[in-house]
């Protein structure tokens, strides 16, 4: 392994780029504090010279905050970087398929509900409960005994009494017996991405979905 002998290459080697001869005219160098201390050093009262340990501090505080600042503006080209990657991926996912984890998903026109639930054992009595939005039960899908892992469903819009239900969005409640107690898995609701908005430095990416509002791009579970 070759040894870092500079600046520069150390900045390189940390894939921080750095442009060390742009500097801006209106900002204090090192060189320049440097010969202010070189002038006050000359022009000092002989009978009360600056203390070793006083002209050490000053020179150590003046390089310490010029690196950061320095590092500050290579991390947030990183940053800038990172963010425009991250929204070209969010962008591909227009129109796609995502699994999030959501207690609701959107019953378009004709269409169904599709989802995952999550068991960390084998469960019995595993069923998924489907209510509108006043919080009447529409249809309880019940999928029986199942193995530890993911557990697929679907809900094609009938409702208990032999109707279909009408086009909206609807609550999703997933239970299960484990050993006797009753215990809610989690569940993923599938959705499809309608667009992508950049939120506010610091807030991220937020995917639209269709029918549900929007969610953080970092909580989607699964593309489809």
């Amino acid at each position: 392994m070759s040894a870092i002998t500079t600046e520069a290459s150390l900045y390189q080697t940390l894939g921080l780029a750095r442009e060390l001869e742009k500097q801006n005219n209106n900002e204090l160098q090192l060189e320049d504090f440097l010969n202010l201390m070189v002038t006050e050093l000359t022009h000092q009262d002989p009978f009360k010279p600056m203390d070793n340990s006083e002209l050490a501090s000053q020179i150590s505080q003046f390089a310490t905050v010029s690196g950061i600042d320095e590092l500050n503006d290579s991390f947030s080209g990183l940053s800038s970087s990172l963010v425009s990657d991250q929204s070209l991926q969010a962008a591909n996912l227009v129109g796609r398929q995502v699994l999030v984890p959501l207690n609701g998903g959107y019953l378009g026109s004709g269409g169904t509900i599709d989802g995952v639930i999550g068991l960390d054992h084998p469960a019995s009595d595993v069923k998924v409960s489907v209510y509108n939005a006043t919080g009447v039960l529409m249809r309880e899908i019940n999928l029986g005994t199942q193995p530890k892992g993911e557990v697929n469903f679907s809900w094609d819009g009938m409702m208990d009494s032999g109707d279909f239900a009408p086009p909206g969005r609807y609550q999703l409640i997933a239970q299960a017996e484990i050993d006797g107690d009753s215990v809610a898995p989690y569940l993923l609701t599938e959705a499809r991405v309608n667009s992508v908005s950049i939120g506010a430095p610091g807030q991220g990416l937020a995917l639209n979905l269709h029918g549900l509002g929007s969610i953080s791009f970092n909580d989607v579970a699964e593309i489809r």
